[in-house]
């Protein structure tokens, strides 16, 4: 054998940081010469463009061979020979780089908004051959190597070049989608770190594998467009929030697809009225019980309920039935499982090195680095993917209060102060910022909201007049306060009655959404219905009165599945809704009225259009807390839209009880959640009030038990 150089043994070794000045065609004493790696290979020959043959040297056993090319032309394949069987082959170390570069400027500087369409894994066309270009960030790393199905997972056969600040990339001839790999990376103090998935994987495997999978996402045929203004403020606004695991299951409890979701839900969803489905995170995550809220994919829909094209063929579904879809999104944290984001390259290269900055002690997660712009960039991109890639219409952005917040649920003395000594995330703010920037700036009919739980002031207003620039913000004070009240005995409600007035001192300082999530359903809260007091009569009533409330009060809306019939039990990410409780009067009764409070709500200008806006509603009843008993009116954008709300929250009847109301004449009443089609006592107006001859106009009412009524004025 010919004495090696240190290069030689280190590209055997597969410990070669840059395999490109190598291997392939190169120039030796003004000859054209070529190196190729191929292990397992008895004998290997390059062969040019026009057939010309030279065979090349093995110098080492491992399968390494080098000699001159046969013309002058660094266009050739190598023809291996593998026992009996001869191959042709491309050699991956003859193409050119796979970024610009134009590319890494904007990367150098994290501007790069399509980070999609460069880093992660693309099958495409190169100089005439057909295979997939790789590319990753790994800024630390002393070698990276692509591993998968196209090379045995052996890392010495497709070492990466490195390219700019930390992109490493190859294309490699013969890959196609389909394909499984991962990265295979040395650190930077030469240890060899376990497999890590693509950070920018479109597609990946079944949990508990963790294999990326080689995906066409560009291919992706366009989604429908879903209906303008969707988004608006002052359109209706009602999301049902879904588990795609367990909204309905299959006969032996197994999950359903995509395409079987497809023909269901949103069927289902617009025929209930709802206007939008917001779906908890579809994001690639390696454990059921984080419902997704742990994502190791940020650019792949998981793998458990089909492939990224049936995804599309969801969210189509969903548009072609007029309903928008908004995702949950996780740019707060993410888990330290091995083949993830965390040490991806032998270094802290996305989260914070110090775990005062860098690791919730809540979630036991690791925190991005806002202050480092390959993550900025990263997540920025991400954002921008789904709006893109999918047709989706908003994004809901996760525990943005952790992201705010420098010491958030940490002990005194267990975080770090920013540079002016606060608790203000101050790289967090910004990149909060730039990402509602980048979204409406390039999907100005799109929407972000923010589950934000402090009084962090101005979140869901434009970033040049100093907010966060979301679209909405979830109002979890709301949240908290009504449904402390209503899960109170009618006969102790007069001492709280405060917790439903105290809503309305702030309720239009934000573009709110009143959430009733997932979130309250679940590790020991019951459900929504198992919060009622009183008998089972009384149970259903108060959350028929609960839900009217909702309603008719400003803000958008937002329901979990099960809410709708009533479900029973806590929500089980392992089990499908009881949908079987339809088959009982009062679950099914309960049914119709979401359904009919979804049409009132869609169809009764009133009750959305000024749903941010102050002038959009009137106090007229407040003080009469004896009888647990309020009333407010609703207007629209015309003058003469008025909606008239009156909620009883105790179980007696009120008869010839007098509201004043802006006009005189008739009003009608359009919903009574006590009608015996929801399951209640059907006291009630007989349809419609005229108010008195009085010099103000006055209607007296009846008052139905533990229920709301809306009235409107006939034109």
């Amino acid at each position: 054998m010919t004495r090696l150089s240190a290069e030689a043994y280190a590209i055997v070794e597969g410990r070669h940081s840059d395999p490109f000045h190598y291997l392939g065609p190169h120039t030796e004493n003004d000859r054209p010469i070529v190196r190729a790696f191929l292990p397992q290979a008895s004998e290997v020959a390059a062969v040019d463009e026009n057939g010309r043959t030279a065979v090349l040297t093995r110098v080492h056993d491992a399968g390494l061979f080098t000699g001159s090319l046969p013309g002058a032309t660094s266009k050739y394949q190598l023809r291996a020979r593998f026992g009996d069987k001869v191959v042709d082959l491309d050699d991956p170390y003859r193409f050119p780089p796979l970024l610009t570069d134009f590319d890494l400027y904007l990367l150098g500087e994290g501007t790069h908004q399509r980070l999609y369409d460069k880093l992660g894994a693309h099958p495409m066309t190169l100089d005439g051959v057909d295979g997939v270009g790789f590319v990753v960030l790994a800024p630390n790393a002393r070698r990276v190597s692509v591993v998968g199905d196209f090379n045995f997972w052996d890392p010495r056969r497709h070492s990466m070049r490195v390219r700019g600040s930390g992109y490493w990339e190859i294309f490699i001839p013969g890959a196609i989608q389909g394909d499984h790999y991962k990265f295979d990376i040395i650190g930077p103090q030469g240890q060899h770190l376990a497999l890590k998935s693509d950070p920018m994987a479109f597609a990946a495997e079944v949990r508990p594998s963790t294999a990326s999978i080689v995906f066409d996402e560009a291919g992706l045929p366009p989604v429908r467009p879903s209906p303008a203004n969707i988004n608006a403020l002052n359109a209706p606004m009602s999301i049902y929030e879904v588990h795609l695991g367990s909204w309905r299951r299959g006969g032996s409890n197994q999950w359903l697809s995509y395409r079987e979701l497809a023909e269901m839900l949103p069927r289902y969803a617009r025929d209930m009225g709802f206007t939008h489905i917001e779906f908890l995170p579809v994001n690639e995550h390696p454990f059921d019980g984080s419902w997704g809220y742990q994502p190791t994919g940020l650019y792949a829909p998981t793998s458990r309920f089909g492939t990224p094209d049936d995804f599309r063929a969801l969210i189509e579904a969903c548009h072609r039935e007029g309903l928008g879809v908004l995702l949950d999104w996780v740019p707060g944290h993410f888990p330290d499982d091995p083949h993830g984001l965390g040490q991806f390259d032998g270094t802290a290269l996305y989260e914070h090195a110090n775990p005062l900055q860098g690791r919730h002690l809540d979630w036991g997660t690791l925190i991005y680095n806002y202050g480092r712009t390959e993550v900025v960039n990263f997540l920025v991109s991400n954002a921008l993917f789904w709006l893109e890639r999918y047709g989706v219409d908003g994004l809901r952005v996760d525990a943005v209060a952790s992201m705010l917040y420098l010491d958030y649920s940490r002990p005194a003395g267990g975080w770090i102060p920013n540079k002016y000594g606060g608790r203000e995330n101050l790289e967090a703010i910004e990149f909060l910022r730039r990402f509602n920037t980048e979204v409406f700036a390039r999907f100005p009919h799109a929407t972000t909201a923010a589950e934000e739980s402090t009084a962090w002031p101005q979140v869901s207003r434009p970033v040049e007049f100093g907010g966060l620039g979301f679209g909405y913000k979830w109002n979890m004070g709301w949240m908290h306060d009504t449904l402390n009240y209503i899960s109170k005995d009618p006969i102790h409600r007069r001492h709280h009655h405060g917790d439903i007035l105290f809503g309305l001192q702030y309720a239009f300082s934000e573009n709110f959404i009143l959430p009733l999530s997932h979130d309250e359903v679940v590790h020991g809260k019951r459900s929504i219905l198992g919060r009622m007091p009183g008998d089972e009569w009384q149970r259903f009533a108060n959350l028929r009165a609960y839900y009217a409330f909702m309603f008719g009060h400003p803000g958008k809306k937002l329901m979990f599945m099960g809410g709708e019939f009533g479900q029973e039990r806590e929500w089980n990410h392992d089990r499908s809704l009881d949908w079987h409780l339809l088959d009982q009067p009062r679950h099914a009764g309960l049914q119709n009225l979401i359904r009919d409070l979804n049409k009132a709500y869609r169809t009764i200008p009133a009750l959305h259009q000024l749903d941010c806006d102050a002038a959009g509603f009137e106090w007229i009843v407040t003080d009469d807390a004896d009888r647990n008993l309020f009333a407010w009116i609703r207007k629209g954008e015309d003058a003469r839209a008025r909606c008239l709300v009156i909620v009883n929250f105790s179980p007696n009847v009120y008869h010839d009880y007098k509201i004043r109301v802006p006009f005189p004449g008739h009003w009608r009443e359009v919903l009574n959640t006590d009608s015996a089609h929801y399951g209640g006592s059907n006291a009630g107006n007989s349809g419609a009030v005229k108010t008195s001859e009085s010099l103000i106009p006055e209607l007296s009412l009846t008052v139905p038990p533990l229920a709301a009524i809306f009235l409107v004025p006939e034109s």
